[in-house]
């Protein structure tokens, strides 16, 4: 449906990310890294509901060394996510991290970052070079005069530039700003200069309703234009919030299915019974869920059928009776209290099961 952005693949441990895999799912845990326990049931949680990549905070050497039993104790890619101190870096690769993440203008000069590198390069460990509003130097800010989309693909150019100097070049770029038009000026100049995959996500997006509209906006801009290799929601919330708004944004784009998708409609003066209450109802007997398919929960017989014709199966509502169709064909009239038990009935036979 997108003409997608050709770009190399990266390994992060057992996930590929670019070329033509999956577009992943990332979050990141809000523990202390040095409180193991906490933070492996954090990412068991994430992992449960979908998350393929986790990244931790590493802020000293105490949570470095907690890096080890971390991983051994959760099956997916764990990111070290460092700031200022390339001895962090250099000790997070020895722990056999699956990837890092750094600014390579902030870890403290041409020394430090070729340590890193070299490192890397000889682990074989990808590097995440993010790029930020609150990241740009203070010469790209004189020169701009402001945070622009200009000055920070020259940012990521310049950090990427910093790797490749010293033959490093199993990188993912992210450039993330809390502004949506800004976030994709910037990706639209940098996509086409480089070929290294696009981590993507708008930043400090904000509380958990506003924060998910403002990303699925953002996201959306990115990945309709075919730019996005791996997805960060970034919610002020639990991050099991971020592993759903993105595997809602994918399915809601094609890009991935994951759950069965509610096509439901917002109800007129046609409609004769609760179908608030009902969809929530069907919404409640679906949880759990993990095969994909369409249902559609629709208010009136005049509609329903026709306007969720690309649904699996459905129902539409009267006010005694009711309709429930599959691929925009009638097949049965039942009760109207009995819609729901003789939708997951359909289910049930369809193979959906726990329904």
């Amino acid at each position: 449906m997108y003409n997608r952005r050709k770009s190399r693949v990266v390994s992060v441990g057992g996930v590929k990310v670019g070329g033509d895999n999956p577009i992943s799912i990332q979050s990141m845990a809000n523990t202390d890294t040095r409180d193991i326990a906490a933070t492996v049931a954090q990412i068991r949680a994430l992992e449960a509901e979908g998350c393929e990549i986790a990244r931790v905070a590493v802020l000293d050497e105490a949570a470095a060394r907690c890096l080890p039993d971390i991983k051994r104790q959760i099956s997916i890619p764990i990111v070290a996510d460092i700031h200022f101190d390339y001895r962090l870096a250099i000790l997070s690769m020895e722990y056999g991290i699956d990837k890092l993440r750094i600014n390579p203008g902030n870890i403290g000069g041409e020394e430090n970052v070729r340590a890193v590198a070299e490192m890397a390069k000889r682990k074989n460990i990808p590097i995440r070079v993010g790029v930020n509003g609150g990241s740009l130097s203070k010469a790209i800010l004189a020169k701009y005069g402001k945070v622009t989309a200009e000055g920070l693909a020259e940012s990521a150019l310049e950090n990427i530039a910093m790797l490749e100097k010293y033959g490093f070049d199993n990188i993912i770029l992210s450039i993330k700003a809390s502004n949506i038009p800004l976030t994709v000026a910037t990706h639209e100049i940098i996509a086409d200069k480089i070929d290294y995959p696009l981590h993507i996500g708008i930043t400090e997006a904000g509380p958990k309703t506003a924060g998910v509209i403002k990303s699925a906006a953002g996201a959306a801009a990115l990945l309709t234009r075919g730019i996005g290799d791996t997805l960060r929601v970034s919610l002020t919330d639990d991050p099991i919030s971020e592993i759903i708004c993105a595997k809602r944004i994918l399915q809601a784009l094609g890009l991935r299915n994951f759950d069965p998708e509610i096509i439901s409609c917002p109800s007129c003066g046609r409609c004769k019974v609760d179908l608030i209450a009902m969809t929530h109802e069907v919404e409640k007997r679906l949880e759990g869920i993990s095969k994909y398919l369409k249902i559609a929960v629709m208010g009136c017989e005049v509609n329903g059928p026709g306007e969720a014709r690309e649904a699996d199966i459905g129902i539409a509502c009267g006010k005694a009776s009711g309709l429930i169709f599959k691929g925009g064909e009638i097949v049965r009239r039942i009760p109207a209290g009995l819609l729901v038990d003789a939708l997951m009935e359909e289910l049930r036979n369809m193979g959906v099961v726990n329904v």
